[in-house]
């Protein structure tokens, strides 16, 4: 694999688009509860890597909406800005990409044009902070199963793991979709995201036979209620916050900056 040629940007450029603020681990808007869930997150990744050699992650769901790409883009974050390390995600959710969207970055190339033309030149990956490089989907395809398991998918993932100390990849839906079910080999291990009280136990179970048991790191459980789960409950927790009130007294990786794109 070709090496990075281009240095990062120093800090996570631009903003994030505003009805992400109050979601996401960095910035001003950060929640201290959910930016330590996501280290704990970091954390289980981490003894992962130092114990089986985990060098990449799928972040899953059982079915639409549940948050996934959400949670990828937090973990993304968590490793490359609290664990310092060099991190490149990859939205590999080809029929209906929003990694893009997390980021207020443009997607006319991406994933889909680099294994549709895997002689084509360098990967249009954009840094948008010092650690952390996104690669996103492309316009989006409705057939996309012959690209994602092509030998080209394979040989991309294998040149990010060795120039990435992580690559975390956003997939389709585990239960709906054979995608992720056919990615999940290619990867080293995954995170399974269920939102609470909505996604049926049969499709959680569907997803976790689908990836695999034997990969699963573990469970990000979103949407749950905060009274109802004590602080310590589980291995993770994301919450969709209501508003507070005011606290007491980052082969062939071509780098594009934002504007770029």
């Amino acid at each position: 694999p070709r090496p990075l040629k281009q240095p990062a940007p120093t800090a996570l450029q631009g903003r994030f688009p505003e009805n992400v603020l109050d979601k996401i681990v960095v910035g001003e808007h950060a929640d201290a509860g959910l930016v330590e869930q996501y280290r704990r997150v970091a954390a289980v990744l981490h003894h992962a890597q130092t114990e089986r050699r985990v060098r990449s992650v799928m972040v899953g769901s059982a079915v639409a909406a549940e948050g996934k790409t959400l949670t990828a883009t937090n973990v993304a974050l968590t490793l490359s800005h609290s664990f310092d390390r060099r991190v490149l995600l990859i939205d590999a959710d080809l029929r209906r990409p929003s990694v893009h969207e997390m980021f207020g970055l443009r997607n006319e190339r991406g994933l889909i044009d680099s294994l549709q033309y895997p002689n084509g030149g360098r990967l249009p990956v954009c840094a948008v902070s010092n650690n952390l490089w996104v690669l996103t989907a492309g316009r989006p395809t409705s057939d996309p199963m012959s690209s994602l398991v092509s030998e080209a998918m394979k040989q991309l993932l294998a040149d990010a793991a060795e120039q990435f100390d992580w690559v975390i990849v956003d997939t389709p839906p585990v239960a709906l979709m054979p995608d992720a079910n056919l990615l999940a080999g290619m990867i080293d291990a995954a995170l399974l995201v269920i939102s609470a009280n909505t996604t049926p136990y049969p499709l959680v179970q569907r997803a976790a036979a689908a990836i695999g048991p034997e990969r699963i790191l573990g469970i990000v459980l979103n949407r749950a209620d905060r009274g109802a789960i004590a602080h310590e409950y589980g291995y993770y927790r994301y919450y969709d916050r209501a508003p507070r009130a005011a606290a007491p007294p980052r082969k062939r990786f071509r780098l594009f900056s934002k504007e770029q794109l």
